[in-house]
């Protein structure tokens, strides 16, 4: 009987650690990252990220469609790595959008420049 009790006391003592252990682990909920996450998905895409970096800011909003299912299940802590992730994706992509963008109006500006040396070489001669 004693050796029963010891038995039954250490799997209640871990299964208790366990349980607190598992409820501590997940923290808040991650309200806060999920409007972050949205909020640089919207201003990527009033940038016209969806033109330039289609890919990128789709897995950005994946992640946060897979984000809302696990806030749902409360596995705040793996939906708070998605939505860390789904705002680095959304950030990218109007990063590299904005480069693209300053890129193409160079390549103009420099086609001008070109142009007008033309016209000016055509007008002195």
């Amino acid at each position: 009987m004693n050796v029963f009790c010891c038995v039954w006391r250490t799997i209640l003592v871990m299964a208790t650690a366990a349980l607190l252990t598992a409820c501590a682990s997940q923290g808040p909920k991650p309200d806060s990252q999920l409007l972050t996450a949205a909020s640089a998905i919207e201003q990527a895409e009033a940038i016209q990220a969806r033109q330039y970096e289609p890919v990128l800011l789709n897995q950005a909003q994946n992640k946060v469609a897979d984000a809302r299912e696990l806030i749902e299940r409360e596995e705040y802590d793996r939906a708070r790595l998605l939505l860390e992730q789904a705002t680095v994706d959304a950030q990218l992509a109007g990063a590299r959008t904005e480069t693209t963008k300053a890129r193409q109006a160079v390549e103009e500006i420099n086609k001008n420049i070109e142009s007008l040396r033309m016209q000016i070489d055509n007008g002195t001669r």
